[in-house]
């Protein structure tokens, strides 16, 4: 090989190496982008307290930290002055995005009378008693289903549709319940109640609290976050691309 030859082939070289590096640059920065794009869009489900006519049922669903203990919601609401039941998956971004808040809310809250517990869906046992350790839930849990091809058979999904709850999934959903109001006997509890087709707007759900706890109003500006936002976003429908707006 002439000189001229080598300097070529050399040259070749250099420019397939840096085009290489380019290229994993590239994607490297789409998968930064994406990381954290992603999040701030997936918490944009907020919806607002709202109250509908729904036939409630009292359920007993086995624990998530043991399954062969089973919780009775009548049970668990004795003494409580508001019971705050929330329907998650636990691969939903929009359920981790209100998690942490409502265990917050659970600390601060659960002397006073405020139970909150959990309803796993659509996932594998193991996969929710993962994601509520990663996530350091330590109010109740329970499961109704463990698949996704359930989605349309649980209670969760029948309750959805009687209060107008159009998502595709519903994660997470609320029904947020007064005990004093439940019924004496019987499956239904309630025939009407305050729901939350969404995430739940902090500000507001602290002053909810505060109120059936029977505690003064509170400033909770400093509950809210930037993710509190009108616009809704189906970040949990696997079949639906996150539509990101221009400001």
């Amino acid at each position: 090989m002439d000189d001229k030859s080598y300097c070529t082939f050399a040259e070749n070289d250099v420019t397939l190496y840096f085009d290489q590096l380019t290229i994993m640059k590239f994607f490297f920065l789409v998968i930064l982008t994406l990381a954290f794009v992603f999040p701030v869009f997936a918490q944009n489900e907020q919806a607002p307290i709202v109250e509908k006519e729904i036939k409630y049922q009292n359920w007993k669903y086995p624990t998530v930290r043991d399954i062969s203990k089973e919780l009775d919601l009548r049970e668990l609401s004795k003494g409580k002055k508001l019971v705050v039941v929330v329907y998650f998956a636990p691969w939903c971004p929009n359920w981790r995005y209100d998690a942490p808040k409502l265990e917050a809310f659970y600390k601060k809250y659960q002397d006073q009378g405020l139970q909150i517990v959990g309803v796993g869906e659509y996932d594998p046992v193991d996969r929710m008693k993962a994601n509520i350790d990663s996530l350091g839930i330590t109010f109740p849990v329970v499961f109704e289903s463990v698949s996704r091809a359930q989605r349309g058979a649980t209670k969760h999904s029948d309750y959805r549709k009687e209060t107008g709850d159009k998502r595709y999934t519903g994660s997470p959903w609320y029904i947020l319940l007064d005990p004093a109001k439940y019924s004496d006997d019987g499956d239904t509890l309630v025939k009407k109640a305050d729901v939350i087709n969404g995430e739940m707007i902090m500000t507001e759900g602290e002053a909810y609290i505060r109120k059936a706890l029977g505690l003064p109003a509170a400033n909770t500006a400093a509950i809210g976050t930037a993710g509190e936002k009108a616009a809704s976003i189906e970040a949990c429908d696997p079949q639906k691309p996150i539509a990101i707006k221009k400001p």
